[in-house]
C-alpha cells in the first residue's frame, strides 16, 4: 500500500500500464517527486493485468510477451516514485490540480507536470443483440483469464477482428477452454491497402509472431474467413449467433459465451476533458490526442504517453513513456536539453523498431463499415438505449454534433461517459451529414469523468482548494 497521498509534488502519472510504470521510473530517477496514481489493485495496466498476482503461473499459457511486464516492475519499485494503487482519477485540470478518490475518499493533489498513461479502450463493436447477457469483448474474457484464471464453458465463440483476436483465442486453448469457431470479419478488400507496407511488416517482429499464433489457432479451431454480418440472438441471454460469409447466405450457431473484438482506439477522455487539441486519425480510424515527439499535449505541463497517444503496442508504449519521463525532468530543471536528448537515443531506437510493421497492420485489420455503423434498429448508446436509427433521425432534425445530440437523446451521458458510444455516434452523424468525422467532433467531457459519489466530494478536505473543486464539478 502507498503512503498517504500528499498535497502537491514535482510529477503525477496517471496509469500503471508500461507507459506509466517506465515514465514514473525514468523521471523519479532522475531526482523528480513523483507520484504514479492507477485504478487497479496492482500494476501492469490492461497489457500486463495481474502480473504480480496472476493465478497463471505456467509461463506458456499468456505466453513471454506478457510476462515481459514483469521488467517493468523492479526499476519502477526502486525508482522512489510513490504508488498508489486503486485510485479513480476524475478530474485534472489545466493547471496540473488533480482530483483523486482512494478507498471512498477524495482528495486534491497539485502537480507541476502531468503524464496522462491511461491507455486504449477495445473499439465498440455494435452489432444486433451485442447488450445480451453472454456477449462479452474478447478484451473483458482476457482480463478474467489474466486476473482470475477464468475461461468461459460451454459453446464459445469469437468474432471480429485484429492481433488481440487471435492472441486470446490462443491463450484460451492454453489454458485449457474449447472455442467453437472463430469468425473474422476481416475484409478482404483490406489486403490491397496494406500491401505497400509489407516491406515494413516482413521486417518487424510481428510477422513470426503473428504467423505462430495463426497457426496455433487454426490447428484447433474452426475459422470462417470473410464475415460480412453478425448478430447474436437470444431471449434472457444469447443462444445463437447469426453470420452471413461475402456472397454467401445466412448461418446460424449455437453459442454459450460469444466474444467480439475489432481493435483497440487511445482513451481519450481525461485528455478530453482536460481541454487537450485532438484530431481525427484516419488510418486508426478515432479521435488521438496532438502531442510532439516527447508526448506534450497542446497543453503546457500536460503530456500524453502510450497508446492513450495513438495505438501502438505495449513495447512502443514503454519507449515512449520513457521520453515523456525525459521530457518532463528536462522541464522541470532536474537535466538539460543535451542530457535528455542522449539518454532518449536508444529509446527512440527501440521505439522505431517497436513500430514497424504498424502501418501493415492498422490498414489490413482496419474494421469494415459494416461493423462500425449499426444497423438503424441496433443499440448505438447502450447506457442511454439509444438506436442507431434515433441519432440519425435527430440528425435529419437539425443535430450537427455529438454535443448537441445530448441534449436530444442523452447520448455520451451514461456512465461510461461515451466510451462504449462516442466512435460510433460520431461516425453515424458524420455518415448521415455526408462530412469527415473529423468535422463532426467527439463529445465534450467535463469532470468527473469517473462516477464518483457525494461522499467522496464532501470528504474532501475544507480549504479554498477543494471548495473550488466542488463547484467545477
Amino acid at each position: 500500500m502507498s503512503a498517504a497521498i500528499r498535497e502537491s509534488c514535482d510529477l503525477a502519472v496517471i496509469g500503471a500500464g508500461p507507459a506509466g510504470l517506465a515514465a514514473a521510473a525514468t523521471a523519479a530517477r532522475l531526482g523528480l517527486d513523483t507520484v504514479l496514481f492507477d485504478e487497479q489493485p496492482a500494476p501492469g495496466g490492461q497489457i500486463y493485468r495481474a502480473i504480480t498476482e496472476t493465478p497463471l503461473s505456467e509461463r506458456g499459457v499468456l505466453g513471454e510477451d506478457y510476462w515481459h511486464g514483469g521488467a517493468l516492475l523492479e526499476p519502477f519499485f526502486q525508482s522512489g516514485a510513490q504508488y498508489v494503487p486503486g485510485a479513480t482519477v476524475w478530474s485534472v485540470t489545466r493547471e496540473g490540480e488533480i482530483g483523486v478518490s482512494v478507498a471512498g475518499a477524495a482528495r486534491l493533489l497539485q502537480a507541476r507536470h502531468v503524464i496522462l498513461a491511461t491507455g486504449a479502450l477495445e473499439r465498440p463493436f455494435p452489432i444486433p443483440g451485442w447488450t445480451l447477457p453472454g456477449v462479452m469483448t474478447c478484451g473483458a474474457a482476457q482480463i478474467l483469464l489474466k486476473s482470475s484464471g477464468l475461461v468461459a464453458a460451454g459453446q464459445v465463440v469469437l468474432a471480429g477482428s485484429g492481433p488481440l483476436l487471435w492472441l486470446i483465442a490462443a491463450q484460451y486453448l492454453r489454458a485449457g477452454g474449447e472455442i467453437a469457431a472463430l469468425l473474422d470479419t476481416t475484409p478482404s478488400a483490406n489486403w490491397s491497402a496494406a500491401l505497400p507496407h509489407l516491406p515494413g511488416f516482413l521486417a518487424s517482429s510481428y510477422l513470426a509472431k503473428g504467423m505462430k499464433l495463426v497457426r496455433e489457432v487454426k490447428r484447433r479451431v474452426k475459422v470462417i474467413a470473410h464475415v460480412a454480418s453478425l448478430a447474436a440472438i437470444g431471449g434472457d441471454r444469447v443462444e445463437e449467433v447469426a453470420y452471413r460469409v461475402f456472397g454467401g447466405s445466412e448461418t446460424r450457431m449455437p453459442v454459450d459465451t460469444l466474444l467480439l473484438h475489432q481493435g483497440v482506439v487511445p482513451n481519450i477522455n481525461l485528455s478530453t476533458a482536460i481541454g487537450c487539441a485532438h484530431g481525427w486519425d484516419p488510418a486508426q480510424l478515432c479521435f488521438t490526442p496532438v502531442s510532439d515527439e516527447w508526448g506534450m499535449s497542446s497543453l503546457d505541463g500536460i503530456a500524453i504517453a502510450g497508446d492513450g497517444a495513438g495505438i501502438s503496442g505495449a513495447l512502443a508504449a514503454e519507449h515512449r513513456g520513457r521520453l515523456a519521463g525525459l521530457d518532463a525532468a528536462r522541464r522541470l530543471g532536474r537535466i538539460g536539453d543535451d542530457a535528455r536528448d542522449r539518454a532518449a537515443t536508444p529509446h527512440r531506437t527501440a521505439l522505431a523498431r517497436a513500430e514497424r510493421g504498424r502501418r501493415f497492420l492498422d490498414r489490413l485489420y482496419r474494421p469494415a463499415e459494416a461493423f462500425r455503423l449499426p444497423a438503424p434498429e441496433t443499440l448505438a448508446c447502450r447506457c442511454e438505449e439509444v438506436t442507431a436509427q434515433q441519432v440519425q433521425e435527430a440528425v435529419a432534425l437539425g443535430v450537427q454534433g455529438p454535443n448537441q445530440l445530448k441534449s436530444f437523446l442523452r447520448c455520451g451521458m451514461g456512465p461510461c461517459q461515451g466510451r462504449l458510444c462516442g466512435l460510433t455516434v460520431t461516425e453515424l452523424i458524420a455518415k448521415a451529414r455526408g462530412v469527415p468525422p473529423g468535422a463532426v467532433g467527439y463529445y465534450r467531457l467535463r469532470p468527473p469523468v469517473k462516477p464518483i459519489t457525494l461522499a467522496e466530494l464532501a470528504s474532501l478536505p475544507r480549504g479554498e482548494a477543494a471548495e473550488k473543486a466542488v463547484v467545477r464539478g
